[in-house]
């Protein structure tokens, strides 16, 4: 029988959050790629857990990467933990203690520093929710009917 062939996203973002995403599945996650908040930034990788924690993954290819983004402070009243994903050469020492931290690469990820708990309040976690679970169907309504993302 054919193996199906391992395609690897094109941008080292991508790449982590592959990695990050197959990660959080072993530990019962599913995860939404650059999923659009309320706000309209949009978060590298959404993760909805077990227990309905919901967790925000940005993803950073390189010290510029990271010096450039502006807005992820915007991402915290929208998860209950917050990470940065990041490869093996990356500087760890710029990120901001009080934040996760997920060592990722292509095909796996550990989580080396568990990011603080600020539980979301229940309206604001219920909209999330919600909206984590439309974009899910959304993913797969054009996976099933490419045509259906153009109307």
């Amino acid at each position: 029988m054919d193996q199906p062939l391992d395609i690897l996203p094109a941008l080292p973002g991508q790449r982590l959050a592959r990695g990050v995403a197959r990660a959080l599945a072993g530990h019962g996650f599913v995860t939404v790629p650059e999923m659009v908040l309320a706000t309209g930034l949009r978060v590298d990788l959404m993760a909805l857990g077990p227990k309905g924690e919901l967790w925000v993954i940005e993803c950073k290819s390189g010290r510029a990467d990271y010096l450039s983004d502006r807005k992820w402070q915007g991402y915290l009243d929208y998860c209950d933990r917050f990470f940065w994903a990041v490869d093996a050469d990356f500087p760890v020492d710029l990120l901001p203690g009080e934040t996760g931290l997920i060592l990722a690469d292509a095909y796996d990820a550990e989580i080396l520093r568990m990011a603080p708990e600020t539980p979301l309040a229940g309206a604001r976690r219920k909209a999330v929710t919600q909206s984590f679970a439309r974009c899910a169907a959304r993913s797969l309504q054009v996976l099933r009917d490419p045509m259906a993302g153009l109307l």
